[in-house]
Parts: C-alpha cells; structure tokens; sequence
C-alpha cells in the first residue's frame, strides 16, 4: 500500500519525493540480496525501533484502550513508516495506568488483552522479521501486590523478606526514588509503594523464573515466541542511592543477565539509566548490558546548540564499546514531546528527526512523534497523571474521532477533562499528514529509509566535523573505505559554510537534499537555507 496522493501539489516536488523513494528503496533491495547471497562483507542489518505507549496508541475493540491486538493490526503503519522492532512499555497488570509498580508481574492486563493476543503479536512480528523488546520494573511493587497483602504489618508473613521495611513491625515500607512511599493514582486513589529486596534468594530465583518465561513461553528453544531482548526500566547499581541494596549490578543485574543469555545468546539488553545524566559507561563496563539510552546526547539535539550537541554527541559515542550500542532518541514516554517544546516548528522538526536517525546508535522513534504530536505541559501536580500529555492517543484521524482512537483518559477520573491538546484539523494527524509528500511523517519515512540504505548510517563510526559557522553543525559516519557526511543547519536563516573534512575525496555523492556542494581537496563549500539538512556519501 502506498499513501502517496496526487493532490495539488507542484508536480516537480512530487517527482523529486517520488524518486527519491524509489532509489532508496532499490538501494536498500540490493544490500539485502547481497546479505541473502552470502557476501563475505554483507551490509549490517539496520535497527530502527518504535517506542510504544499501547493504552494509547490503536483500539481494537472498541473500549478506548489501546491493545495488543491494536498492534497488531497497525504492523502494516509500522512497516510502511520503516521501522524493524517495537518496545512496549509495561504489560503487566499495575493499578496504575503506566502499568509500572506491578500487582501481578505474570498476568498481562486485561485491557491489553490475553496471554493468546500477546503470543499472536510477538509471532506476527517475528514473522515479518520484526523484533519485541519488553519494559520490566521488578524492583517496586504496588500495595495491591500479594507480597505486600501478606507482609505489610505482618513480619510472620513468607513475604516479610521479600519486600523492604525500615521498623520491625513491617509498618514502614522502605521508599522509593526521591523518597517516595506513596503516589495519587489518575484516578484519584492514592496507594502505597515499596522497595523489593532484590538480594532476597527467593526473590532472584522468582525474577530468573519470570524472566525467562518471556524469552521462551513454552519453552521449546525457537524463541518465535519469546522476546528479543528487554528494557530495564531505573537500573541502578545502588537502588536509590540508599545503600540498602548496594552492588547490585554485582548481586543482581549481572547473574540475572547471565543466565538469561545462557537460554539465547541473541538477547539484547538495554539500561535506561536512573542518573540521565550519565553516559552509561558503569552499566557497559559492570552491569553486562548491551544498550544504554542516550540522554545527554538527547538534550544536546534539543537544545540546537552547536557546541551542545558537538560536547554530547562525542562524549556519547566515545565511551561507547565496539560491540555495544547507545539507543538514540529525542523523546519518549518521559519527556515533553520534542513538538511541543520547539512549538511545532516545522524546520526543527526535521532538523530533530534528521538527528534521530542519522547521527549514531540505535534509533528510537515515539509514537506519535512522526506526526509531530504535541502533548502539552508536564505542570499538573504530584499524581501518575502528571505525565498524561505526554501519553495521549496517537492521532489517526484529523477531527480525533473514528475507529481505533484510544481516549482512555477522557472516560473517568478526575483528569477526565484535564487533556484537551489534541485540536481538529490541525494539520497533526495520519489521515492529514499520509498523502501530503511535505508532511512531517514523510519526512520520517525518507530519513528512515535512508538511514536503512546506507551501511555507514547504520553501523558507521562517528566523528565531527569542524566548520566555520556557529549555526552549522557538521559530522561523518565512516564505515571501511565508505562515508556520510551530514550538514545541518540549525537556525532559521540560510548559512554559508566550509566543512573541514578528514582527508581528501575523489567522488561526492549526493542523498538527501540537492544542495550544491563544492568539494576543493579537503572541504565542502556550501550555502544552506534556514533549517536546511544535507547529506553526502564519499569515498574515504
């Protein structure tokens, strides 16, 4: 299915969208059936993940919740938009919207669906080549979880180890980060929370068991069933820094992993780093990890600081491994949309997504933030709906009416009426936005493809690359005798600019933006307009 339309746009910029497209994807066709033929170099396989929120993102059977089913059923969206994997955030049944602080760690909530709606996902999406990564918070739990039913203000209780009190009587639940002992829930109920003992030997060997069972339900050694790897949610080696539970990158993190890669080697593991504002290099070097997000190199894009982003970007990348990865991203189910930071400003917008996908790691998009959805401030008081902007319903349709919209935060509560951001026709939505070859979600769509296309975009090392504007940020990705040089200009007027380049080309490639660029020995000379990205391959 194609989405493009004919409209009433000039017919030269629906040749040029149209074309570039295709070449891209031909490209991308020949390091595929070099990869199928068995090359003895074959092109790296590109990663591009899709981070869902699914109680908002496409309702399948009517009840306003996003599902697993939903999903599903929008694996074609994801496909066509050229993403390869999917992160979910938590499945588990919470009392709690987010589904972080569990009640019951093995039971898939209900309005997600079933057990059988879960494995017909992960199968489907194996099926396409497609990979599952899954959210996991097993350090708290919910007072409504049964170890906190049987242990609080019972020290008798099997349980009474399992979690953690600060007195004897099990009365005082040990808090969580920032303190923490309680939280207001979105629909208005205030519950209890508590540290679990992860150095507690029943609890390890529950977590083993528990995890184990996603990498391999029915434990038959195929894994098309099972995830491909998981994001830790708040890892910490020193949970809290309250040293209760010190070195658990030690005792905890690092056996769990182990033993887990002992079942599939393939797994991926990613940290998301409770301190954002670390570089990860701890969680490499001691936690056994695979990933880390990238934090500070998301500030640094969002701040359209040169120096910013030149500081982050070669901090991040420098203290990555060869074999590890930094997860790339602008903005996820934590942060402010990056759309409604930068006021929807069409040029930062692609100048954001350009980044996201060309600069390095692996990259991850949020849903929603192909079209440039908004959300709308985080300033709503100490309550789980506090982040509710953040996590609105994907927007398929113009007016946020139809089939599949997932309203759940305007059904009750005393939210209910709290989340308006999401106005008609105003130009953010997929039914506005498919067939217009100017919209932001083509954008997405062009620079995924690219990124996809290319082996040094996707595998590439790193390194930046000076100039002589201030408004003008300029970087490579290098792979054997290959190069990408990318050019941005992160300001709303056109820029001329030299870029230093490493070493002399011989051949200069035009793929993204029919800029003319003049190439003398070892610089590229070049004007660009007000938020204008250029993209080049050269031989090394």
């Amino acid at each position: 299915m194609f989405y493009f339309e004919y409209g009433d746009k000039p017919i030269a910029m629906r040749k040029y969208q149209l074309l570039l497209m295709a070449g891209l994807l031909l490209i991308m066709q020949s390091y595929a059936n070099a990869f199928v033929k068995g090359d003895k170099n074959p092109a790296p396989q590109p990663e591009v993940i899709y981070h869902i929120f699914e109680r908002s993102f496409f309702d399948s059977n009517g009840d306003q919740q996003g599902d697993l089913n939903g999903i599903r059923l929008k694996l074609n969206y994801l496909q066509h938009l050229g993403v390869t994997a999917i992160l979910l955030t938590p499945l588990y049944e919470s009392v709690f919207y987010h589904n972080y602080f569990a009640t019951n760690f093995y039971k898939i909530d209900s309005a997600y669906g079933t057990m059988q709606d879960y494995l017909r996902l992960i199968k489907e999406l194996h099926r396409r080549h497609m990979k599952f990564y899954m959210d996991m918070e097993t350090q708290y739990v919910a007072e409504d979880h049964p170890w906190f039913q049987g242990s609080f203000n019972n020290p008798k209780s099997k349980y009474s180890d399992y979690l953690i009190y600060t007195d004897k009587t099990n009365s005082k639940p040990m808090s969580i980060v920032g303190g923490v002992t309680q939280l207001e829930g979105y629909d208005g109920v205030t519950r209890k929370l508590v540290m679990v003992n992860l150095n507690n030997p029943a609890v390890q060997a529950y977590n083993y068991q528990f995890f184990k069972f996603w990498v391999d339900p029915n434990q038959d050694g195929k894994f098309d069933d099972g995830v491909d790897g998981f994001r830790l949610d708040h890892m910490m080696d020193n949970l809290d820094n309250t040293n209760r539970l010190p070195h658990l990158f030690d005792t905890f993190w690092r056996p769990l992993l182990g033993k887990l890669r002992k079942i599939n080697p393939k797994l991926s593991i990613v940290a998301e780093q409770a301190e954002w504002g670390s570089l990860g290099a701890d969680y490499f070097k001691r936690a056994g990890i695979d990933r880390v997000f990238a934090f500070r190199l998301a500030y640094g894009i969002r701040s359209f600081k040169k120096k910013e982003i030149i500081a982050q970007a070669d901090s991040t990348f420098l203290i990555t491994p060869a074999n590890k990865q930094q997860v790339v991203f602008i903005e996820n189910h934590d942060t402010p949309r990056f759309s409604y930071d930068e006021k929807g400003d069409a040029g930062k917008l692609r100048v954001g997504a350009a980044l996201n996908l060309l600069i390095g790691g692996i990259p991850s998009i949020y849903y929603g933030q192909e079209l440039g959805m908004t959300g709308g401030t985080y300033n709503l008081g100490g309550t789980d709906a506090n982040q509710i902007p953040g996590r609105q319903a994907f927007e398929w349709f113009k007016a946020d009416t139809g089939k599949g919209m997932a309203l759940w935060y305007k059904q009750k509560g005393p939210w209910k009426d709290k989340f308006n951001d999401d106005v008609p026709n105003d130009g953010i939505s997929l039914e506005e936005e498919q067939n217009d070859p100017n919209s932001l979600y083509n954008f997405y769509r062009t620079m995924i493809a690219l990124h996809k296309s290319n082996p040094a975009l996707i595998a590439g090392a790193y390194k930046t690359l000076a100039n002589n504007n201030d408004e003008v940020y300029s970087f490579e990705r290098v792979l054997g005798d290959k190069r990408v040089v990318v050019v941005v200009n992160l300001g709303d007027k056109a820029e001329d600019a030299v870029i230093e380049l490493h070493s002399s080309n011989s051949t200069i490639k035009n793929l993204y933006g029919g800029l003319k660029a003049v190439v003398n020995d070892n610089n590229i000379s070049l004007n660009l307009p007000g938020y204008g990205i250029g993209v080049w391959e050269m031989d090394k």
